[in-house]
């Protein structure tokens, strides 16, 4: 009977290797994250793209496996430079370097590995298109990441690897970097603070045991909300700007402009409404919101494109 039940025991250990390997892979890529960023990319292609009919459905594939490799590398690098800190905080105490179940130098091969894998998917789509992708991860590891425990500006410095994607589909579909280009990475580039600063704001605690400087000012008080609300502005003015038709082919019919400004209008109410409550629940309705603006108004740009 023994015996049996030790066989039994194996076996069980066995089957769940598998799955553990692919749920460490998922946390330590932040796949969530990840695939947001890929939607993005995804969103700016479709957009660049002169008619749905001319889709290389092929370059769309490797520009979401390339695109996950990518973040999935930067997120992994991150973890390894942070994982002492990581482990003072309640939020990602459990994250797999932290935690101890993923040992760092697994951990610094994966990383490599998605990088190399990364830049050559995206140098398939084209060279301008893997060069982005190397500068986003080279900005986040290596500018972004040490600069979060010295001062506030990081999240300036990161806004710009975090701004890449949505203007990286047009590249792809394109082979050109301008003002169409350019014009969605500005999107992107603003949504950045208000997002980042809520989640700074909600979890201000936890990240000064990790000795992180979010916050503009390095307080949850006016002078946040405000910068959160100014941005919010600028938000918005670049996001209807395409409306102008002063965005070479990157163009929004009045109609859709209309729908991105009242979304950014929600945005915005939610950032005055921090500013009024300066509260945790506050900071955390802006983030579900920025969250939600961002997918909607690329759903928004997409449709117009299609319906147009």
């Amino acid at each position: 009977m023994q015996t049996i039940k030790i066989k039994k025991v194996t076996l069980e250990l066995s089957s769940n290797q598998s799955p553990s390997f692919f749920k460490e892979f998922k946390e330590i890529t932040k796949a969530r994250l990840a695939i947001s960023v890929v939607f993005s990319t995804i969103a700016g292609y479709l957009i660049a793209v002169p008619d749905f009919s001319e889709i290389q459905y092929m370059t769309l594939v490797l520009l979401s496996v390339g695109g996950y490799c990518m973040v999935g590398a930067s997120n992994v690098f991150n973890q390894i430079i942070e994982r002492d800190l990581d482990a003072k905080m309640d939020r990602t105490k459990n994250r797999p370097i932290a935690s101890g179940r993923v040992k760092p130098n697994s951990a610094l091969i994966l990383a490599c590995v998605l990088t190399i894998l990364g830049i050559v998917i995206l140098y398939i789509v084209n060279p301008k298109t893997a060069m982005f992708g190397a500068i986003s991860i080279f900005l986040y590891t290596s500018v972004y990441t040490p600069l979060k425990t010295i001062t506030p500006l990081s999240v300036f410095v990161g806004a710009f690897p975090g701004a890449i994607p949505f203007m990286l589909g047009w590249v792809a579909a394109t082979n050109h970097f301008g003002i169409e280009a350019g014009t969605l990475f500005m999107i992107q580039f603003f949504w950045q603070f208000p997002h980042f600063w809520a989640i700074g704001w909600f979890l201000y605690e936890d990240y000064k045991k990790g000795g992180f400087f979010m916050l503009p000012t390095g307080k949850r008080d006016s002078k946040t909300s405000i910068q959160i609300i100014l941005y919010t502005v600028w938000l918005i003015i670049v996001s209807v700007f395409p409306a102008t038709g002063l965005t070479g082919r990157l163009y929004l019919t009045p109609v859709s402009a209309i729908l991105v400004f009242i979304a950014g209008l929600w945005m915005l109410y939610a950032g005055i409404q921090l500013y009024r409550t300066r509260t945790d629940k506050a900071a955390k309705s802006l983030m579900l919101v920025s969250v939600t603006y961002i997918s909607l108004i690329q759903i928004i740009y997409v449709l117009d494109k299609v319906l147009r």
